[in-house]
């Protein structure tokens, strides 16, 4: 690709991109010096599981290697014990050292199945941030002021509001900025949430007497309910590493009007094309490619056959897992479906007996009160659990 062509890919589903000019002056330089930029996006492993929402950023990452550059990719083990205050209205909780680590073992699982492993480092923030000394830590505070933390959105709202701000969650963005420095980012790939945290970067680069890194902002992407951003906490989430029945399926539940918003940040279809399609076999198509570029194109033709044969013939999953349960122990439906993964907690075995969302044999289930047996039973529209009980 020329270097035009190469910022209308760039460009295609970002928010916004500080700045434009910047970033087609580095393209230049990168090919005519023959070197990669280095391309930075950090993740505080707060979760254990990546979903769609940050698939979104990561096809932006996969785009840049694809056009020569390296990735590092930023475990943020040492800022996650701090607790990225974006979006907060209250201090976070902060997570300890064990759970950090599981975490971040599974963020480096699961971006090798999007992002070229031969393209990227993975490093860990502990590496560098965990050696500053208290004079060093003393000297960053210095690169930002009071009135420039407060006049963050989110600060300034808790501000109003009442509620407690801590002096540490001021040194937050200070240290994800002091992580460009360490790293000399060309480019920095983060959510349009995380402008405050971005923009830090280029301000200590000046400091540092490096060149401002480019902030390249991705979209935050709906969940499944169509309203609130794809977050774990909210169960709306297409983890990208579900199997491909399951995310085919979850693609399908969503609305309409969400449709082509997916199809212009997850995917390189031709827009034009897409609105001129029945919306019915717009879906299919979306859910197929989601799957394929997860997977494969032969997973998520198989996804799409179950798919119709679940859905459209009312046929049952070749796969569906079993759980064994011995008559003389009874066990609360809850308990079984949150214990096979099939639910993400009680409350929501709750909400989905009141919507009437569980069906054994054909029959609804009313309520906890219900005595397990032996037979096929529906969780909402695509989960499936076959019971045997024992005497």
């Amino acid at each position: 690709m020329n270097i035009k062509q190469q910022l209308v890919l760039i460009s295609r589903g970002a928010t916004e991109i500080i700045s434009i000019e910047s970033l087609e002056k580095k393209l230049v330089k990168s090919r005519e010096t023959r070197r990669s930029l280095v391309i930075k996006a950090g993740f505080d492993p707060t979760a254990p599981d990546l979903h769609l929402g940050h698939y979104v950023l990561l096809r932006k990452l996969r785009q840049l290697q694809d056009l020569g550059h390296r990735v590092c990719f930023l475990i943020g083990d040492f800022t996650a014990q701090i607790g990225d205050p974006t979006g907060r209205n209250e201090i976070r909780p902060r997570l300890d050292a064990a759970a950090i680590k599981k975490n971040a073992k599974t963020y480096k699982d699961q971006v090798f199945k999007i992002l070229d492993p031969k393209k990227m480092n993975v490093v860990f923030n502990s590496k560098w941030l965990g050696k500053l000394s208290p004079q060093k830590m003393l000297e960053l505070t210095a690169c930002s002021t009071v009135a420039q933390m407060l006049a963050r959105a989110d600060f300034k709202k808790r501000l109003e509001e009442g509620r407690e701000i801590s002096i540490l969650e001021f040194i937050y963005p200070l240290l994800q900025g002091y992580d460009s420095c360490h790293l000399k980012a060309d480019v920095e790939v983060g959510g349009s949430d995380q402008k405050f945290n971005l923009l830090m970067g280029r301000q200590l680069q000046e400091v540092f007497k490096q060149e401002p890194q480019v902030v390249l902002m991705t979209p935050l992407l709906e969940g499944t309910d169509g309203v609130q951003k794809m977050s774990k906490s909210l169960n709306n989430t297409i983890g990208i590493h579900e199997p491909p029945a399951e995310i085919f399926g979850k693609v399908m539940s969503i609305n309409d009007n969400l449709m082509m918003r997916y199809y212009q940040i997850l995917t390189d279809a031709d827009l034009t094309q897409v609105k001129v399609m029945h919306p019915k076999d717009a879906k299919v198509l979306l859910a197929e490619t989601i799957v394929a570029q997860l997977y494969d194109k032969a997973r998520a033709a198989e996804a799409r056959k179950e798919f119709e044969a679940v859905f459209s013939e009312g046929r049952i999953p070749n796969d569906v897992p079993e759980y064994r349960i011995n008559s003389a122990e009874p066990q609360r439906l809850s308990d079984i479906l949150v214990n096979m993964g099939l639910a993400e907690s009680r409350r929501e075995v709750r909400r989905l007996l009141d919507q009437g969302g569980i069906v054994f044999e054909g029959q609804k289930i009313s309520g906890e009160d219900w005595i397990p047996s032996t037979g096929i039973l529906k969780i909402g529209k695509r989960r499936f659990l076959k019971l045997i009980v024992k005497p």
